[in-house]
C-alpha cells in the first residue's frame, strides 16, 4: 500500500528536492505498508511475516514499488492487528505530522483549538488528536464534508463556502492551517493573546529517523491500538493508476488520503 498528501508549497522547492527535468530518484513514494520478506541477520525488532508500516523519505524514498529495503531503526513499525494496510499507511504522512506540529503548541485540555483544512490528510488527524487531548475543537472544510469532519469529533464545524470563520469573532488559543491556505488577516483576527499559530508546511520539521520523530511514531501507534485514531481514505487506485491519483489529489478535492495498491 502507498499513501502521499500534497500540501500545497513552491514549486520551485518541489523542483530542488525532486528535480527539473527529471525526478533525482528513479522511484518517488515517501509512505510504505506491507509484510516483511526477509530480515538481515542483526534484526530484532522484527520477522518475517510482520505486518508493517513505514516511511521511506530518508531512505532515498522508493515507496512506489513491491519491495523496499529498510533499517530496523528507520521510522517503522507494527500495524496493529484491528488496521488493514490501506488503513495504516497514511498515518505517517498524516498522524505523525499532526501530532509533531500540534505538540509545538503545548496543547492542554479546555482550549479551543481551530483546524482550518480538516478534511485533509494532516487535518482529519488534527482533529482526533486535539480531541485526544481534551481540546474544544471547531474544523474548518468545504460543505461536502461537513459531516465527515462532525464525524470525527469535532466540536463545531464551519462551512468555508459559506462564512469565513474569522469574522465570528471567536478566539481561540491555537489556530493550525493543515494545508497552508490560509489568509494572515484571518489568523491575527482569531488568535487570543496568548495563542499560537501553526503551519503545516512552517511548523512540520523534518521527518526523518530522529529520536523525536521515532516517539511521535509509537504515540500514534498507541491510539491507532486503541481505536481512538483513525484514517480517512478517499479513493484507492491500483498501482498502475499512480498518474490518475496523482491527478485526482492535485485538484485539491481529495478528503483524508489517496492510497495505491501494489500487487504482491
Amino acid at each position: 500500500m502507498r499513501s502521499f498528501d500534497v500540501p500545497r508549497a513552491q514549486w520551485l522547492i518541489a523542483r530542488l528536492f525532486l528535480g527539473f527535468r527529471k525526478p533525482k530518484k528513479d522511484i518517488l513514494g515517501m509512505e510504505i505498508a506491507g509484510e516483511v520478506e526477509s530480515v538481515g541477520s542483526d534484526v530484532t525488532k522484527f520477522k518475517v511475516g510482520d505486518r508493517v508500516f513505514a516511511s521511506t523519505f530518508w531512505e532515498g524514498l522508493g515507496s512506489y514499488a513491491q519491495y523496499k529495503c529498510i533499517p530496523e531503526d528507520g521510522m517503522l513499525g507494527i500495524i496493529p492487528e484491528n488496521m488493514s494496510y490501506g488503513e495504516v499507511v497514511p498515518v505517517l504522512g498524516g498522524g505523525v505530522t499532526a501530532i509533531k506540529v500540534l505538540k509545538k503548541a503545548n496543547i492542554q485540555p479546555g482550549q479551543k483549538v481551530l483546524i482550518y483544512g480538516a478534511s485533509g490528510n494532516v487535518g482529519t488527524y488534527a482533529v482526533q488528536i486535539s480531541k485526544h487531548f481534551g481540546a474544544e475543537v471547531h474544523g474548518v472544510c468545504s460543505t461536502t464534508n461537513v459531516e465527515l469532519v462532525r464525524s470525527l469529533g469535532a466540536d463545531f464545524v464551519i462551512d468555508r463556502k459559506k462564512e469565513n470563520f474569522a469574522d465570528s469573532g471567536e478566539k481561540y488559543d491555537i489556530v493550525f492551517d493543515a494545508v497552508d491556505k490560509m489568509e494572515s488577516s484571518q489568523r491575527k483576527v482569531s488568535l487570543n493573546e496568548t495563542g499560537v499559530y501553526l503551519n503545516v508546511n512552517k511548523d512540520t520539521g523534518s521527518m526523518g529517523k530522529s529520536h523525536e520523530n521515532i516517539e511521535y511514531l509509537v504515540f500514534v501507534e498507541e491510539l491507532l491500538r486503541a481505536g481512538k485514531l483513525k484514517s480517512v481514505i478517499d479513493k484507492t487506485y491500483p498501482f498502475e493508476k499512480i498518474p490518475e491519483a496523482h491527478t485526482y489529489v492535485e485538484t485539491g478535492r481529495k478528503r483524508g488520503c489517496v492510497v495505491v495498491t501494489v500487487d504482491h
